[in-house]
């Protein structure tokens, strides 16, 4: 069965930021609590055949788990690939886009995301061996957290600062409206504001072409 992440940005830049919504979260949802905390290394990847990438990988998997990648595989069109170390698991991580935004960057996707048992570079090599390429490589700290029904993630990550994602996973794609209006609604009575589509275009495009400067640093940058 497919799974479909809905999934909403707002840009908070400054630690002090991020922890002001920490407190509110708290004082709004008693039950609110911090659910995990991970170190995170993002491999994204451009070009390649995501036919001979679901062959590469294959053996890592499942029946089931590649049963749900095939359904991606055959149903998307816009393909975002990236390869993940969280502390020491490795994942492969496969989004689709199902609206007007990118498979990178979008609020609803349909998602793969899936722990193997090799190591990262082990993982890349397969994913370059399918004809992808590094697009660029990203670190984060992330703190999740259980929120009114929704995952909040909040992260630190290396150029774009504090960054706050509000997260929904369901797997019948009817929902997905409602549960955009749901994530909308936590916002609002939160007073985060949603990070455009066109600003973090830009700002992913900026981070692309000058990720070694970045990288597993504390370096920052801001693009209106």
């Amino acid at each position: 069965m497919a799974r479909y992440e809905v999934e909403v940005k707002s840009l908070l830049g400054e630690e002090e930021k991020a922890n002001a919504l920490k407190v509110q979260m708290c004082e709004l949802d008693p039950a609110c609590a911090c659910v995990a905390t991970n170190k995170q290394l993002n491999h994204y990847f451009k070009g390649g055949d995501i036919d001979k990438l679901f062959e590469k990988t294959g053996h890592l998997f499942s029946t089931e788990e590649n049963e749900r990648f095939k359904t991606i595989v055959d149903k998307g069109e816009d393909f975002s690939v990236r390869t993940r170390q969280k502390d020491d698991e490795v994942l492969l991580v496969v989004k689709a886009s199902m609206d007007e935004g990118t498979s990178e960057n979008t609020v609803k996707r349909m998602e793969f995301e899936e722990s193997v048992n090799i190591s990262l570079d082990e993982l890349d090599q397969l994913v370059i061996d399918s004809g992808y390429e590094y697009q660029a490589k990203w670190s984060r700290e992330r703190e999740e957290y259980s929120y009114k029904g929704a995952n909040v993630c909040l992260d630190k990550n290396a150029g774009y600062g504090f960054l706050a994602e509000f997260e929904k996973i369901v797997d019948d794609e009817s929902m997905i409206d409602q549960v955009r209006e749901e994530i909308d609604q936590l916002m609002t009575e939160l007073g985060v504001e949603e990070l455009s589509q066109e600003r973090l275009a830009r700002m992913f495009d900026f981070y692309n072409e000058n990720w070694p400067e970045y990288y597993g640093t504390n370096k920052t940058f801001w693009i209106k």
